[in-house]
């Protein structure tokens, strides 16, 4: 088992009585990240005006040779950066013409910056969404397929669902696409917690994630990979999109390049990129990968479901991904009326959770061991939370 605490040690020690179980929200942030943070820094005053060159140089072409490698990318160009994924979003819906509603299909477990923004064009009767219920979880990929014969511009779909952690196959949701429709992945609960190959489906999928959760680098450094050909001109369209190898600019029309540059946008804080490369750094040099990362939340998660098998957690609650189901992220959702009051409970004991409604979650990650696992049972116990079942722990 990992025991990589001390290299979380600043965070950690910021607050020591906390018990930090919101792995798949906010990630604490390893010491190298520190160090970066201050190189940003220190290159933006070595450099002043000169830096963007520095920026979207070395730097850059640092992060994408990352994302490439963990997600066996045949091409690192293929990738753009932003601040966030709803950035990407927006120049993703930007790609269709104007004329008719877009077609769009997508889940009822989509995240609020898709689900929000999706609604509000709904509003304007400029998207037809069908929306396909994650649950029943065995069902969900073929029931997805089937309704993508009806055809769609655009199907929007996540890897692993944030209000349940039920993990979906990239390959098969990529399928949905048929020939034409644009194919959006969310990996952002998927990416650096579950091993994810995009290899075979490169060309014919996007893929955005970013490094505020499991990527352990904090806010504004998301990406996008960008299949060649598919909405090669986005309307929403910043000045870092003219750069690179440019298309359609000699014949009047403004110019695109043809690789992932064509979905980038415009000035951003570059401190994120390099708190990213450091992250990527630390772990090769500790030869730890996805995969490692995800065996590690599973060994933790089954620690603690096994620690509570003989006290079953919250009266009538469900776990939603059964413990043996291994389409899983690294953390667990428990369905039950009374979440909210157990958040505030384990809140008060200084155990930081996460609460969704009904659906209380609890993630799992680097900087914990058995030992904190361990701990968090006992505050369970103390908050008096641990009640008998009623309900079942299957999906």
């Amino acid at each position: 088992m990992l025991d990589l605490r001390s290299h979380f040690s600043r965070f950690l020690n910021s607050e020591p009585d906390r018990l930090h179980f919101a792995a798949h929200s906010h990630h604490p942030w390893p010491n190298v990240t520190r160090e970066a943070h201050v190189q940003a820094w220190d290159d933006a005053a070595r450099l002043m005006d000169d830096k963007w060159e520095h920026m979207l140089g070395p730097v850059f072409e640092e992060f994408r040779t990352h994302v490439a490698r963990h997600l066996n990318l045949p091409d690192p160009s293929t990738i753009a950066v932003a601040p966030n994924t709803h950035e990407f979003l927006k120049r993703i819906l930007s790609c269709f013409p104007a004329g008719r509603p877009v077609r769009i299909l997508s889940s009822d477990g989509e995240f609020h910056s898709f689900g929000r923004q999706i609604a509000r064009l709904e509003e304007e009767q400029a998207v037809l969404v069908t929306r396909i219920p994650v649950e029943p979880f065995s069902t969900f990929e073929d029931r997805f397929l089937t309704a993508a014969r009806e055809g769609h511009d655009l199907v929007f779909v996540s890897q692993v669902f944030f209000n349940s952690g039920f993990a979906a196959d990239v390959r098969r949701l990529a399928e949905a696409g048929g020939e034409t429709a644009m194919v959006v992945i969310d990996g952002y609960h998927g990416f650096m917690a579950r091993p994810t190959d995009l290899s075979t489906i490169a060309d014919r999928a996007f893929y955005m994630a970013g490094g505020y959760k499991y990527a352990m680098a904090g806010e504004g450094a998301c990406f996008m990979h960008c299949p060649p050909g598919f909405g090669p001109r986005p309307k929403d369209t910043g000045w870092y999109a003219a750069f690179g190898n440019l298309s359609n600019a000699q014949s009047g029309k403004v110019g695109y390049s043809e690789d992932g540059w064509r979905f980038m946008g415009a000035t951003f804080d570059p401190s994120g990129l390099y708190r990213f490369n450091a992250v990527m750094r630390w772990l090769a040099g500790e030869g730890i990968s996805a995969p490692i990362v995800h065996a590690h939340a599973q060994a933790l998660q089954q620690c603690f479901l096994k620690s509570i098998a003989e006290r079953p957690l919250f009266e009538g609650a469900k776990l939603l991904v059964p413990p043996d189901e291994a389409r899983r992220g690294n953390f667990l959702t428990f369905e039950t009326p009374d979440a909210p009051r157990i958040y505030d409970e384990l809140k008060k004991l200084r155990v930081v959770a996460d609460v969704r409604g009904h659906r209380l979650r609890l993630g799992f990650g680097l900087y914990q061991t058995f030992e904190e696992v361990d701990e968090l049972v006992r505050r369970i116990d103390e908050a008096g939370a641990l009640r008998p079942f009623s309900g079942s722990t299957a999906a």
